[in-house]
């Protein structure tokens, strides 16, 4: 069965090679990461997922933020470079979304149906996981490259001092993203009978 769905999912990929040749605005790229994040599921229709877009000198901040906190951890010089030239490459892109969820919302969840107070904290991640999948691949629809990175909680108070951000969104992940210097690497997958059942 032909999908466009699945073909725009497909054209989804991690580009690492990024830089900042697009001809979208910061206002037109916003505003699409706005109207995705609005249209994914949450659990309860709580809507716990943040999003904050940065681009210039605020993008470039939270790459600072990462090369300081992994400079401190690194093992040894040779290590940190190979990091820092990782960085580097998330620093060269256009913007950088940043994701979160509002825990106020969670714990109030937890709150009101203590029946299933058990599963708000997942439910939350899988919103994010959702509205994060949704955000990539508009993105690659409009010929924009990112990828999703996993600073925190490394960087989580550095974050929120920078931006002067609620310290009840809770830091998930980063995204930078920017013009398709070099594409992706090939992709591989498990076998299907790895990953699937059919039972009728």
């Amino acid at each position: 069965m032909n999908s466009q769905f699945n073909s725009l999912s497909a054209n989804r990929r991690s580009i690492y090679a990024l830089g900042d040749n697009l001809s979208q605005t910061p206002e037109e790229i916003f505003d699409l990461v706005k109207q995705t994040v609005k249209n994914s599921p949450t659990a309860f229709n709580s809507q716990t997922v943040r999003a904050v877009v940065l681009f210039g000198k605020s993008s470039d901040k939270v790459w600072e933020i990462v090369e300081d906190a992994l400079r401190k951890i690194a093992k040894s010089p040779d290590a940190f470079e190979q990091t820092k030239a990782k960085i580097d490459s998330f620093k060269a892109g256009y913007g950088t979304i940043l994701y979160f969820t509002d825990t106020t919302i969670v714990h109030q969840l937890e709150n009101d149906y203590p029946s299933y107070a058990a599963n708000f904290a997942n439910w939350a991640e899988q919103g994010l996981g959702g509205a994060q999948q949704a955000v990539w691949t508009a993105l690659a629809e409009q010929g924009i490259g990112a990828s999703l990175q996993h600073y925190n909680p490394l960087i989580d108070d550095a974050i929120h001092q920078a931006f002067n951000l609620p310290a009840d969104w809770q830091l998930r992940a980063e995204m930078p993203f920017g013009s398709i210097e070099a594409p992706a690497g090939e992709k591989t997958h498990l076998d299907d009978e790895e990953m699937f059942k059919l039972i009728k």
